[in-house]
């Protein structure tokens, strides 16, 4: 079997760090197949996946396609002059690409990331079975939306991170157009409640924190929709003699423009707040085990529907308390009260509650870390995301076979 994956980002976001997870899975399982991934340009993914066991092609893409996306444009003119220089770099780049899976010659065509599904339509070799991924939801973005309505006609299957995104497409697409469901796995070893720590306030360049105060993270990616203002405001919200430190572990990884939180916007609204120094930021770190093992409490705190949330399903692995923004794949995989707390996307004083009570109960904290992992490990396991993906390879080529005969 040969496998082309193709990865809108270079950087390790969720769905990147899915892509690296799925190639371990696969290679695990099946020595023999040929796995290849393309990039837009080198980054953490291209070692990453080589580490994985993957060739990596980096197939530089140009500037104005990178950046274009519907997050980051405003008004109808500047959309427009994006959407005209995003148009044209389309083309070439499209030409490069089809040259590039012609001398991988594939099997499987696995996109990732909506400039992708499109590219990835138009230049796949014919005798190719090409899979969409989807790891975001389609509604929201109407140009998106009908660029892909447009390609639904060449794919051959659809697969959804949720069922919540598998609705979204299905219904966004076409009506009855069939998106499977196959949620992210985790490396149950990687991630577990036992194993290193990382040092948040050595990254952070911060004073130690005294005997018996908790550490309370978000981690991500500095993405606005993330939730980081909601959780530095629910943090300024908690009495200050609730002893902890908030920690904001991440940075601003992907291209598009205006679709990201700076740095310096976070650090100036958590002073604005008065909090400035019990917030600490540590950048981006490469191994989230360890981050998550020395929070004692992990919020996910996204004010808009989350696909997936990766982060959950691994700060669950880790045997976490986590706090999670209940709605759209995030709903999906926590259980209220019995695997992890919740509130509402946008909450901020629903926040804040579920972060004080978690701060004075030892008990409970304990109590949802370990069901959060016989969770993850019931629902989350790598090698059944692996064998899943292979399962639909599989029969994609035996159709792909028969209408050969």
């Amino acid at each position: 079997m040969r496998i082309a994956f193709l990865s809108v980002s270079a950087e390790m976001g969720g769905s990147e760090t899915c892509l690296v997870q799925l190639v371990r899975a696969i290679r695990a399982s099946d020595a023999a197949a040929m796995l290849h991934v393309v990039l837009p340009r080198s980054g953490p993914l291209e070692h990453a996946a080589r580490e994985a066991g993957c060739d990596t092609h980096v197939l530089p893409m140009p500037a104005s396609l990178a950046r274009f996306g519907e997050s980051g444009t405003r008004g109808f003119a500047r959309t427009s002059a994006a959407l005209l220089g995003a148009a044209v770099a389309a083309r070439g780049y499209r030409r490069d690409l089809r040259d590039t899976l012609s001398a991988i010659a594939p099997d499987i065509v696995h996109s990732n990331g909506f400039k992708f599904h499109v590219l990835a339509s138009r230049a796949r070799p014919r005798t190719a079975a090409l899979v969409w991924h989807l790891h975001e939801f389609v509604s929201p973005r109407p140009l998106t939306c009908r660029l892909l309505r447009h390609h639904v006609g060449s794919v051959d299957a659809i697969v959804a991170n949720s069922v919540s995104v598998a609705q979204d497409a299905s219904a966004a697409l076409h009506p009855g157009v069939p998106v499977e469901r196959i949620y992210n796995g985790i490396d149950l070893a990687e991630f577990a409640p036992a194993g290193d720590v990382a040092d948040l306030d050595a990254l952070a360049g911060a004073p130690p924190l005294p005997r018996g105060a908790l550490r309370v993270g978000l981690v991500g990616t500095f993405g606005r929709w993330k939730g980081h203002e909601v959780f530095l405001r629910a943090l300024a919200r908690l009495q200050a003699s609730t002893p902890l430190r908030g920690y904001i572990v991440g940075d601003a990884l992907y291209e598009t423009a205006g679709s990201q939180y700076s740095r310096q916007e976070l650090e100036r609204l958590a002073g604005a707040l008065g909090i400035r120094a019990q917030v600490a930021f540590t950048g981006y770190v490469p191994r989230t085990a360890p981050v998550l093992r020395a929070l004692d409490v992990v919020v996910h705190a996204s004010t808009q529907p989350e696909p997936f949330g990766l982060v959950i399903a691994e700060a669950m692995a880790c045997g976490r308390a986590v706090i999670a923004s209940a709605a759209g794949g995030a709903a999906e995989l926590v259980g209220e009260g019995c695997d992890a707390l919740t509130h509402a996307p946008g909450d901020v004083d629903g926040l804040a509650s579920a972060l004080g009570r978690l701060a004075g109960d030892a008990a409970l904290r304990a109590r949802l870390g370990t069901a959060a992992r016989a969770t993850a490990e019931a629902r989350f396991d790598a090698a059944r995301f692996g064998a899943a993906f292979l399962d639909l390879y599989g029969r994609l080529m035996d159709h792909a076979m028969a209408e050969a005969r």
